[in-house]
């Protein structure tokens, strides 16, 4: 049996290379921005990988599935806050296109992934 760690999950450095761009991001931001939509954005991003990483470690297929689904809502939450911080200016184009291509990857993939739990013998 093929045991891998959360860390090789295509759909983990998904989640750390958005959460990461995020933190970029949000570091350029002005207090009021950082200290409202800011911490809050950083949050949920982080969120999504921290999800996938605590239902890979809890043992069971079913605690997984339930983490992945927290991670997907968290997607869902971060999905949110970036649309917010366009509609008041923080984000430009250029930002909202580099951060969305990583998302139309994430999004697809935590399904994909959500449905193999149980499935793949890297699962616990």
């Amino acid at each position: 049996m093929v045991t891998k760690r959360f860390q090789e999950l295509q759909v983990y450095q998904l989640s750390e290379r958005l959460a990461d761009d995020i933190w970029r991001i949000v570091d350029g931001w002005d207090v009021f921005a950082k200290s409202t939509i800011g911490q809050q954005i950083v949050r949920s991003a982080d969120s999504i990988g921290a999800n996938i990483a605590e239902g890979f470690g809890r043992g069971s297929y079913q605690e997984n599935k339930r983490f992945v689904k927290i991670a997907r809502g968290s997607l869902n939450e971060t999905q949110h806050l970036l649309r917010r911080a366009y509609t008041r200016h923080l984000l430009t184009p250029e930002q909202i296109k580099s951060i969305q291509i990583i998302i139309n990857e994430l999004a697809p993939k935590l399904n994909s992934y959500l449905n193999s739990i149980g499935q793949l013998p890297h699962n616990k």
